[in-house]
């Protein structure tokens, strides 16, 4: 556990001031987790819907952030315990999640997922995709403000191979941070997670997703 704060110290050395930690505790026990927590994170990050609700009660007050994969069925058990959905990658997403939000009397924040590198490998709409999917959320989705971009390069053994990808998502980012309403405010950048968090920072990244450089290697 004494791990957990030394790691937890050198990550955040290596931050760029401003840049928000969200700490991904995917397969991590909550004991875990509250160490985390009681060493000074504010956010933590979830794949699975499971596991959001596997350890939501075992988990010290924090703010959780769905970063998975969402499955439209899943929206209804996580909508009142997340404080943002990065992943939405499909207007029917969105519609499910603007509906649950109604049902809860919320305004749902999102971000949408914008797979830069048309890996297949990866969930996320194409750059070109990004302009119609968000006029799409805001002519159906009341519900639901969007609050930026989020983006998941394919690993690469060098960091900087992924630069273009983080760079063009940048480039998206930039354009749409200069529309603002009440449903379409961009504060939120999220790239970058434990290999290449330092690459996606220097492209502008503004919130990055750290888990096993905090954690260490997942058990399975």
């Amino acid at each position: 556990m004494e791990d957990i704060k030394a790691n937890l110290e050198k990550v955040r050395a290596q931050l760029k001031p401003g840049v928000q930690l969200i700490a991904v505790t995917k397969t991590h026990s909550p004991m875990e987790i509250n160490v985390a927590i009681d060493n000074g994170v504010t956010d933590i990050g979830e794949n699975k819907v499971q596991e959001i609700l596997d350890k939501y009660d075992s988990v010290k007050p924090v703010r959780w952030h769905m970063i998975g994969h969402l499955q439209t069925n899943k929206v209804k058990y996580i909508i009142d315990k997340v404080c943002l959905i990065h992943s939405v990658d499909s207007l029917k997403l969105a519609k499910e999640i603007d509906k649950r939000a109604e049902q809860h009397n919320i305004t749902m924040d999102i971000l949408i997922q914008v797979n830069s590198a048309e890996d297949e490998n990866k969930f996320g709409i194409s750059t070109d995709e990004t302009g119609r999917m968000i006029r799409d959320i805001l002519d159906q989705c009341p519900n639901i403000r969007i609050r930026g971009l989020m983006c998941i390069a394919p690993f690469a053994e060098d960091p900087e191979d992924v630069r273009p990808f983080f760079a063009e998502v940048k480039k998206q980012y930039d354009e749409f941070s200069r529309i603002r309403n009440d449903r379409l405010d961009f504060k939120y950048l999220s790239m970058g997670m434990s290999h290449d968090f330092m690459a996606a920072q220097e492209e502008g990244s503004n919130m990055v997703r750290v888990g096993t450089a905090i954690f260490g290697s997942r058990v399975y």
